[in-house]
This record gives C-alpha cells, structure tokens and sequence, in this order.
C-alpha cells in the first residue's frame, strides 16, 4: 500500500494518477486512500482556479458519489466510491486544462 502511495505522488499527472490507482487497485476499502491521493493530484490542476458555482458544482458531484452506494454494504462499495470521486476530480481536471488551451497530460 505504501509503495501504491509513494507511486501515485510521484505520477506527473492527474492522468497517470489514475492509470496507477486504475493498475493497483485492491476492490475493496483499502482503495478509499488511494482514490483520497489520486483526488488531490487531480485537483491540484484546477481547485484554487474554480469560482464559487464552479466549486459548488464540484462539491455536488462528489456528494453523488458519496450517495450513490451508501445504502449497499461490502467493501467492493467502498471502492467503487473512491473511483467515482477520483474519476470527478479527473474530469474537473480535463475540463480546466481545455479552459487553459493545454490538453490533459497522460
């Protein structure tokens, strides 16, 4: 897991990020710190940037993913939330270096 971790900080980008967690994913709670790393690579291209009904919006997506498995039980739910917060702040990432004239890195 530490290794997992060190190799997710050390991706160049939100991208790679998520191709690490993607290829060292566990499918259960262990993936709730790895998606928490991967999230903060990605926002890391965009948060500080986002006005307020860009950051409510942003907010609102991932308390949708917080929602949307809450009422399952099994650690593989878990998961599946950790990705979908991790795959929100990848796309608020996308869509801030498309506003910035830069593609997204891979």
């Amino acid at each position: 897991m530490d290794d997992i971790v060190v190799a997710l900080n050390k991706a160049p980008s939100c991208d790679r990020a998520m191709k690490v967690f993607e290829a060292c994913e566990f499918g259960a709670s262990g993936d709730v710190q790895l998606g928490a790393v991967v999230e903060k690579k990605c926002e890391g291209d965009f948060l500080s940037r986002l006005k307020d009904p860009q950051r409510r919006a942003y907010q609102r997506e991932m308390r949708v993913c917080d929602r949307k498995y809450r009422n399952e039980s099994g650690t593989m739910y878990v998961s599946f939330t950790a990705f979908c917060r991790a795959i929100v702040a990848q796309r608020f990432s996308h869509r801030a270096q498309k506003l910035a004239g830069s593609s997204p890195r891979r």
